[in-house]
């Protein structure tokens, strides 16, 4: 029930029924705590696997207490002890075997639970000695916040403030019938990308990798590389954002507002762009924790005017090589996090030489052109796909993806999909911004009240009937296993 399937929309909707039965924060709470326990009750039967994942939450709140005790200098080994706890429980291959924990045990949910406990502590440190006696966590809103059965597996992450405004008030957020219809909207629109529109996907990728180690003519195995780097990154979209899409309605539905973690990503034009729109809450944490210390602590040491710009290019390596390191313990991991910095930091690079070439106001004119923006949209999904090849693959497959072709014919391939993707998606912006242009009195036909009840409708018959007649299982959530 960790994915997103009948049982878990239907275990949901239950849950936030019974939440709904009382508006006291007392009641929602164990509401919430009962329904995560039950959760994680459906996930293992074996209450033995959660003791690292247990441990871990003790070794965090203690830390916690802690530095909220006026203990701020121990910040520092609070987080390395952390961290390091983190990384063994995960198993990181560049940690010796032997010091590893070789009994079966859960990591499900540890990344993001990761992610949330160093909220908790730098957050704690920053307002340590200011007295503030409400600022502190206790115990019962510290598992509450952690083990939210709604951002428990694959996010999205949140921060602590934002959980206990709406959690702990005495005056839930209203819950009309226009909200509730909105949110079963969403979990059909979400349940529909995992179930349906990913898994077809997902099979069209597994036929595209079948394909290139068999021998097939030439033409063939260009265009099954072609569709094999086209079709992952809106596999991983329709199956990560569908999830999204669902834990948040459900969290809605018991009165709590999670962040928003997608924003059209394939309508950005640059990969600084990009990684504003997708996997939202990773990218704000990041740029909260890391860049934006790192960027400050380089600046009051490097203060020279002509190397200020190129910090930020150094930054955004460092920042978004750690998104590869935490998704994953193998070497793979950490080249997508080098490619990932790569890319970060030469489209920064580019700006920074640009505006120097052109000034501001050229740049500005340039960046905001139709066909400069629908080619780097375009460049920036074929950056993103070659990329993903050491997210999803181990380094055999690569090998075997990379020698099923020459050098020349995969630079072929990476020209057809920016060529193709570049028109593609341009076509989609102006569709989507003419079908909204078509209004009445009320606002945009396409997003009334009827147009979205036909369209919910037909998309949940359309599921229904699919994974019935299919009966086959969708992909799992893919960032449930970081």
């Amino acid at each position: 029930m960790d994915s997103a399937s009948f049982q878990f929309v239907l275990f949901g909707i239950l849950a936030a029924i019974l939440s709904n039965l009382g508006k006291s924060p007392a009641w929602r709470s164990v509401v919430l705590f009962v329904a995560s326990i039950v959760f994680l009750a459906f996930i293992a039967h074996n209450p033995v696997v959660f003791l690292p994942l247990a441990g871990f939450l003790a070794l965090g709140f203690a830390c916690l207490k802690l530095i909220e005790r006026g203990w701020a200098k121990w910040l520092p080994v609070c987080l390395a002890v952390t961290i390091f706890v983190y990384i063994w429980l995960k198993k990181y291959t560049f940690l010796p075997e032997g010091i590893f924990l070789h009994a079966p045990y859960l990591t499900l949910g540890l990344s993001y639970i990761f992610f949330r406990v160093l909220h908790l502590l730098i957050e704690a440190g920053d307002g340590a000695g200011d007295g503030n006696a409400e600022r502190r966590v206790g115990l019962g809103a510290y598992l509450l916040y952690t083990l939210n059965f709604t951002t428990f597996v694959s996010g999205p992450i949140q921060r602590y403030d934002e959980f206990a405004r709406d959690q702990f008030t005495t005056t839930p957020i209203a819950l009309g019938p226009r909200t509730v219809g909105l949110q079963l909207e969403r979990i059909i629109r979400g349940f529909f990308k995992v179930n349906v529109l990913a898994m077809v996907l997902h099979n069209m990728q597994e036929y595209a990798l079948a394909q290139l180690t068999q021998p097939i003519s030439p033409a063939h195995r260009l265009f099954a590389a072609l569709q094999l780097a086209v079709v992952y990154p809106i596999f991983l979209y329709a199956n990560f954002s569908g999830y999204i899409d669902i834990v948040i309605a459900l969290a809605r539905l018991m009165r709590l507002r999670l962040p928003e973690n997608f924003n059209r990503p394939f309508s950005a034009a640059s990969a600084l762009e990009f990684w504003n729109q997708w996997h939202i809450t990773l990218s704000n944490w990041l740029k909260v924790y890391v860049y934006n210390p790192l960027l400050l602590s380089l600046m009051r040491r490097l203060t020279s005017q002509a190397i200020e710009p190129f910090l930020g290019v150094f930054c955004f390596f460092v920042t978004f090589f750690l998104v590869g390191v935490w998704h994953g313990r193998t070497s793979e991991f950490l080249f997508y996090g080098v490619l990932t910095g790569a890319g970060m930091s030469i489209n920064k690079l580019w700006q920074i030489l640009l505006t120097r070439a052109m000034g501001r106001k050229g740049y500005r004119g340039l960046a905001g052109n139709s066909v400069y923006k629908s080619l780097g949209r375009g460049l920036n999904f074929v950056w993103f796909s070659f990329t993903l090849f050491w997210f999803w693959a181990d380094w055999s497959q690569i090998k075997t993806i990379f020698g099923s072709l020459s050098a020349a014919q995969w630079a072929l391939v990476s020209l057809a999909a920016w060529i193709g993707m570049t028109v593609v998606l341009a076509a989609w912006e102006w569709l989507r911004g003419a079908l909204l242009s078509i209004k009445t009195a009320g606002g945009p036909v396409l997003t009334s009240r009827y147009a979205r009840v036909v369209y919910a409708t037909a998309l949940a018959l359309a599921s229904v009937a699919i994974v019935s007649l299919l009966q086959q299982p969708a992909p799992d959530v893919v960032y449930k296993q970081f």
